[in-house]
């Protein structure tokens, strides 16, 4: 039998192998920020207010906390959320370059995503990369896809895939080593691997309240644009490069 030691040390050599072989510019990444559907929970229709009252129930943490206190965590939930934007960032030669879909209308926003993919990223080397986006923008994405009657880009259908013919990249996961029990927040990887932080004067727990009730959608989208930049600087390091220069970074026209 393998000594479980060993084990992990063939883990870590495999990632590392196969880190060393990804040309950085096959990478998109991406980053989303999401909204919960209703401004509050009293303009839930009843058909799914119902259902927000179970999830409540399972995710409340005090007895003191209700369904329509916690509605603000709809956000999180494809079925209760929606995506209000996505940014995406490539590098080109020693550039990185970013382009943002965002606004009110979640169709335009997640149509427009996918020609991208469908049509710039749908390489056999083409990957997506986010930062615990296996857990959460990856799923999120398709799902918010097939609600909206959009069809999956191949990037995101997953199904009948071998999990090696799944070009995802998870930062977070590969910043676990294999270590099952991990999570590292972005800001956390970007204090520890000494790259600017993304975080400035709203994190992801104003978002409901910025879009909501400020409807400052440009906010939100500098804030996503920013964690987009900071996926892509702790891939660098995770390939032993120096992080992007600032005059490097290019953003595509709104």
């Amino acid at each position: 039998m393998v000594p479980l030691s060993l084990c992990g040390k063939k883990l870590k050599l495999k990632q590392k192998l196969m880190l060393d072989k990804i040309n950085i510019t096959n990478i998109l990444f991406i980053d989303l920020e999401t909204a919960p559907q209703f401004s509050s929970y009293k303009e839930l229709p009843d058909n799914m207010k119902k259902h927000w009252d179970k999830k409540a129930e399972r995710i409340k943490k005090t007895e003191e906390e209700d369904p329509a206190s916690i509605y603000d965590k709809a956000a999180i939930y494809a079925e209760f959320g929606k995506i209000i934007c996505i940014s995406a960032g490539y590098f080109k030669n020693e550039t990185f370059r970013i382009k943002s879909f965002f606004g009110h209308d979640e169709k335009t926003i997640l149509t427009d995503f996918a020609v991208m993919l469908q049509s710039h990223f749908n390489k056999p080397n083409s990957l997506l990369c986010a930062h615990n986006g296996k857990e959460f923008d990856f799923p999120y994405l398709a799902r918010r896809m097939v609600i909206n009657g959009i069809r999956l880009p191949d990037t995101l259908d997953l199904a009948g895939k071998k999990p090696w013919e799944i070009k995802h990249l998870d930062t977070m996961e590969l910043w676990k080593f294999g270590d099952y029990k991990s999570y590292t927040s972005l800001e956390l990887m970007t204090i520890i691997l000494n790259i600017p932080s993304p975080k400035n004067d709203i994190d992801g727990s104003d978002i409901a309240r910025v879009y909501w009730q400020e409807n400052d959608l440009n906010r939100i989208m500098e804030y996503c644009q920013r964690d987009v930049l900071a996926i892509a600087q702790v891939m660098r390091r995770f390939k032993g490069m120096d992080i992007v220069k600032e005059d490097d970074i290019f953003f595509a026209d709104q």
